[in-house]
């Protein structure tokens, strides 16, 4: 089984586990806050009910980025996973601004208390292990399989986590503060905030392009030198990632007297190295060493 092949099988584990928890956690914790009455306990179950939803995408974002490349996408599909993450940090947001929008209006109205009993305690408490425990296995296929959207589902357990978290301790002080319930579904919100900014940057980020990380330049330069006896002076680092494809291009100095012929089999040589030994598709510009800048035919690209 390839690489590709076995990343993807992951990527599909991880969604389908979530939309099966998730669902079932939703249906407890709704149930739960209706017979309570708690706000931000029945936005925490909405919130876990966005989980589900967020995973479903993930799995589209998947399904659709594992395609191969075609005429029209000679790049292959995997930037997807970047737009399915923004799509991700959206529904998180709308989610947020819905907990903040009910919390108001519970400070507004304090006549309606929340009851809360066992079932709430109960419910609560499993919520924060289980929504805990699925943003580890998520985090640990992100790592796996490099999948940005993945990772931010990851994300999305990890803030129902810390939103569950917030109205166990909400349960506790009900009795002392009668606007605890509201205030926490305002502090549920913030906490999907900071996550919505940390998914959308990251897949923003690597969208827009981003640096080439220092320890890529050096595995680089490590093969380059392990494939090519003479030193190349390799620079002008820039990479493209689509997902699970990444392009990378770079400099070489050469001998000014080498034949095209010459250069061209360097370069070929390196990029079949760094394919084999990186998975990374490689294009190389060619410079001459001390080149005579006033030959006109010359162009310092430096």
């Amino acid at each position: 089984m390839s690489q590709t092949s076995s990343n993807t099988r992951l990527n599909y584990l991880a969604g389908i586990i979530s939309i099966i928890a998730n669902t079932l956690l939703f249906a407890i914790k709704y149930w739960a806050g209706i017979v309570s009455g708690s706000v931000a306990l029945l936005a925490d179950a909405w919130h876990t009910l966005s989980d589900s939803l967020s995973s479903v995408a993930v799995l589209i974002g998947v399904k659709m980025s594992s395609r191969k490349a075609d005429k029209k996408h000679p790049f292959g599909h995997g930037r997807i996973e970047n737009l399915i993450a923004i799509l991700i940090g959206v529904m998180l947001a709308v989610v947020a601004y819905e907990f903040i929008t009910q919390a108001i209006d519970k400070l507004r109205n304090p006549d309606t208390k929340a009851i809360f009993g066992t079932l709430a305690i109960v419910v609560t408490a499993v919520s924060i292990v289980v929504k805990e425990g699925m943003a580890q296995f998520s985090f640990y296929i992100a790592r796996k399989t490099g999948n940005t959207s993945v990772k931010a589902d990851g994300w999305h357990h990890r803030s129902d986590a810390l939103s569950s978290i917030v109205v166990l301790a909400g349960i506790f002080l009900q009795d002392y503060f009668w606007w605890i319930d509201a205030v926490l579904g305002i502090c549920v919100s913030l906490i999907l905030m900071v996550a919505v900014y940390k998914i959308i940057r990251e897949a923003v980020d690597k969208l827009m392009g981003e640096n080439v990380p220092d320890e890529i330049i050096t595995q680089v330069k490590t093969i380059i030198n392990e494939s090519v006896d003479e030193d190349l002076q390799v620079h002008h680092f820039h990479i493209h990632n689509y997902g699970t494809h990444s392009e990378l291009t770079f400099h070489i100095n050469l001998p000014p007297e080498m034949t095209i012929l010459e250069g061209h089999g360097i370069a070929d040589r390196i990029e079949k190295a760094l394919r084999e030994k990186m998975g990374i598709e490689s294009t190389i510009h060619l410079e001459p060493k001390k080149a005579d800048s006033s030959n006109p035919c010359y162009k310092s690209t430096d």
